[in-house]
């Protein structure tokens, strides 16, 4: 409720409505390239063929690219190959040191890995092109899909690899833009879209599917079990470990400062540091064997058809997968060795463990316990909705995966817009002259 209040006062921060207003038109610029059709292809014929795979691997990359596969729209690839090649690079670095060099390089080293992720990007796309190319190709050739393409071709495969390349770099400057210039992380905005727009077409395919027979206890617990989703995804996405730390007493003149005892500051810990990362990295690993099978890689037509099966084989790798990511991932990004090192720095240490080595390996060793937790959860909240769906006949066409994204990312934005206006707040206690100078100067450095 106190965030709410705080949203209350948005319109005081002039800063603030620039940066949500360039999202929302980035966002429609996106929604209007879903409708962009790429040359050569019938999006009629796409479309029938894709509603008859009800419960396909082909459904779940259409949900993620935003009904851009089934549009045959110029984003159809989405997002996923940068996720793809962010992965890739994440991998490397454990293993090639020059990589893991550069990720301790501070600002200009982040700029490098991230030029190199561009540049895998681009490569991913257009070997996940071809894929589509010859996939439609396929298509066409069958009778479920007969018509799709209308030339094909090694210039249908050409002009596909060009437009769905192109589609996909437009939509990583796009993210990379709103992350600088908007509110949020800019490519989970971009799933996020995707997923929401999508939300009201599969509520409408259902209610049309099922007019005679609605089953109103089945459609209750559907809706009770995605509101206890939620509240679970929003309880465990703010649940912190909380670390109490002491700072020593010291003398500046003749004042001596030191903490309250009635006051014992924390370090806090998340208990799913990892965020909505693993569900998405998992589900762009789960995708990459259909573009393999396309190409006729040997063995990725096998582990295709049980990926699209969607049995429990399925649900164990992907609950596995997402673990694996968990730990990957919050073992990238949180270093205890440098926390660490600042806790030294700032004449902090936790109470009982020596400063140094002994406290960077007291906090790793709390890092994993809480991740076991956190892992724990988003493998549940991700694989257990579908399958009750599964139980009870009713296709839940946004799983727990969509939805723990979804009020994942709800909860990073406006955690990032009540940042945003406290800052405003405190900056407004100098002086309007003074306020408006600084909030010049950081839009001009941003």
């Amino acid at each position: 409720m106190a965030s709410l209040a705080g949203l209350g006062s948005f319109h005081k921060s002039p800063e603030l409505r620039r940066r949500v207003l360039f999202t929302l038109m980035m966002l429609a610029v996106y929604r209007v390239g879903v409708f962009v059709t790429t040359p050569g292809v019938d999006r009629a014929a796409m479309r029938q063929y894709v509603a008859k795979q009800s419960g396909s691997l082909i459904n779940f990359f259409n949900m993620f690219s935003g009904g851009a596969l089934e549009n045959l729209s110029i984003f159809a690839l989405g997002i996923m190959p940068y996720i793809s090649a962010s992965i890739i690079l994440q991998l490397l670095s454990m293993v090639y040191k020059p990589i893991e060099e550069m990720r301790n390089e501070g600002e200009q080293g982040r700029r490098r890995l991230d030029q190199y992720t561009r540049y895998g990007t681009i490569g991913l796309s257009l070997f996940q092109a071809f894929g589509i190319a010859k996939m439609l190709e396929g298509l066409s050739s069958s009778e479920s899909g007969a018509g799709i393409v209308n030339h094909p071709g090694l210039g249908f495969q050409l002009m596909t690899m060009i437009t769905l390349t192109t589609g996909t770099a437009f939509l990583m400057w796009i993210g990379e833009q709103i992350t600088e210039r908007g509110v949020s992380n800019g490519i989970s905005l971009l799933i996020f879209a995707s997923i929401v727009t999508g939300i009201p077409k599969r509520v409408m395919e259902y209610l049309a599917q099922n007019q005679g027979d609605l089953q109103p206890l089945n459609m209750g617990a559907v809706v009770a079990l995605m509101v206890a989703t939620i509240a679970a995804i929003a309880f465990f996405e703010n649940a912190r470990r909380q670390i109490p730390i002491v700072y020593s007493r010291r003398q500046v003149g003749r004042r001596v400062y030191g903490v309250d005892s009635a006051h014992t500051p924390h370090l806090p810990l998340k208990v799913n540091t990892a965020g909505t990362i693993p569900p998405i990295f998992a589900s762009s690993l789960l995708m990459f064997p259909a573009t393999l099978a396309n190409i006729k890689v040997p063995g990725a037509e096998f582990l295709q058809g049980i990926i699209n099966r969607g049995d429990w084989v399925f649900n164990t790798g992907y609950a596995l997968l997402i673990v694996f990511f968990c730990f990957f991932y919050t073992n990238i990004t949180y270093r205890p060795v440098d926390v660490a090192e600042n806790l030294k720095k700032q004449q902090a240490n936790i109470p009982g463990i020596r400063p140094g080595k002994q406290t960077a390996e007291y906090i790793h060793g709390v890092m994993q316990r809480i991740t076991v937790g956190g892992a724990l959860y988003v493998a549940a909240v991700c694989v257990l909705p579908s399958i009750i769906g599964t139980m009870i006949r009713v296709p839940i066409g946004f799983g727990g995966t969509s939805v723990m994204i979804v009020v994942g990312v709800a909860l990073d934005t406006v955690n990032q817009i009540e940042t945003h206006l406290i800052k405003h707040n405190y900056e407004g206690l100098t002086g309007v002259s003074r306020t408006r100078i600084r909030g010049r100067r950081f839009t001009e450095e941003s």
